[in-house]
């Protein structure tokens, strides 16, 4: 666990295709990090971490965003592999492939032909499952910003959706957003499981240099909730974006 867990922080830092950003990605702002509330489970993703922070120069997102009613927690689904996923908050619709490790144990990245494509790391849970599921893509790629490039724009409160194979639609709502550097990356507190369904979402960020690309990486924290009743699922994503 804490091989992989390392090797993911690592590897997503070291998956940037190359892309020198003009102002970078947007950054999430200090006020969007996960904070313990009465739901959290203690030592889980809302457990004191590494104090980690973006460079100066990035761009910050607006602080994050209260809720005047936090959304219901929803129990575990059954298991189904996940085909697409929707961040209407930032315009996200893309599809997810499965993936798995490379041969120096990293969560092999997508395809940098395809910058709208997402990957669930199939050694986790499926999203919806009991468990903390993982999805990882490019925040950029050489021909233009890729799928989660507006990533850290998202504020607390915010809505991920997830088509799965069976039909069904995994909703979860954002209750952190965090950059964390690679060498300081908290594989507990990310990866960990907290005693219900989440998901992670992670790509790349922080401050950036063309030698060794981002230093970080910009991982969201989510639970699975009851969908809202007017809630429509995540929609088939569109034809995919060759480069």
């Amino acid at each position: 666990m804490v091989f992989l867990g390392v090797a993911l922080g690592w590897g997503l830092s070291n998956a940037h295709a190359g892309l020198e950003p003009s102002g970078g990605p947007p950054q999430p702002a200090a006020a969007a990090r996960p904070e313990p509330t009465a739901g959290d489970v203690p030592g889980g993703p809302t457990a004191p971490g590494p104090s980690t922070s973006a460079s100066a120069s990035a761009t910050p997102a607006a602080s994050a965003a209260p809720t005047a009613q936090a959304p219901k927690t929803a129990p575990a689904m059954p298991p189904s592999t996940p085909t697409a996923i929707a961040i209407p908050a930032v315009g996200i619709e893309a599809p997810i492939e499965r993936t798995g490790l490379n041969t120096k144990g990293w969560i092999a990245a997508p395809n940098t032909n395809d910058r709208n494509l997402a990957a669930w790391y199939d050694g986790s849970p499926t999203p919806g499952a009991d468990g903390t599921s993982v999805v990882v893509g490019h925040v950029d790629v050489k021909s233009g910003p890729a799928v989660f490039y507006k990533l850290g724009a998202l504020h607390k409160g915010d809505t991920i959706r997830v088509r799965r194979e069976d039909g069904t639609t995994a909703t979860f709502a954002i209750y952190g957003i965090q950059v964390f550097r690679k060498k300081d990356f908290p594989v507990d507190r990310v990866y960990g499981g907290t005693g219900l369904p989440e998901l992670r979402i992670i790509t790349c960020g922080g401050s950036y240099d063309k030698k060794h690309g981002y230093d970080g990486n910009v991982v969201v924290f989510a639970r699975l909730v009851e969908p809202k009743p007017d809630q429509k699922p995540a929609s088939k994503p569109p034809a995919k974006a060759k480069g």
